[in-house]
């Protein structure tokens, strides 16, 4: 029984190698800009152009004498976004807040934050 299983195990790890997918100097693969569309196509373009963060998905550092004349600014190309705020560096709650257009908003530590008009990617 063992010769037969050590048989069908063998017979089925016999495979065919094939060489045509390797990467040849006569064929090279083509650039990743080409073959992408929409939405991709619009990211590989403006890292291309030197912006790593198109949708300001990144974190910004915080002014921490921000006051309603002065807040700080986030960037959105609409009416409004979901700001979140760690009051405090060393804790793991985060306040999550509402910023509209034209209306600065204070968080619960102090901190005032304001929407900018950006372009959106396209």
């Amino acid at each position: 029984m063992a010769w037969l299983c050590s048989r069908t195990v063998l017979q089925t790890c016999r495979r065919q190698f094939f060489r045509n997918a390797v990467y040849s100097k006569e064929k090279p693969l083509p650039d990743p800009l080409d073959l992408a569309t929409g939405l991709e196509k619009r990211e590989l373009l403006a890292a291309a152009a030197g912006n790593f963060d198109p949708y300001h998905m990144k974190a910004i550092e915080i002014v921490r004498d921000s006051t309603r004349e002065s807040p700080n600014l986030v960037p959105s190309a609409f009416k409004s976004r979901i700001v979140g705020c760690i009051c405090e560096e060393d804790t793991a709650h985060v306040n999550w807040m509402w910023l509209h257009d034209g209306q600065p908003r204070r968080c619960e530590c102090g901190h005032w934050f304001k929407l900018t008009e950006v372009a959106p990617l396209g």
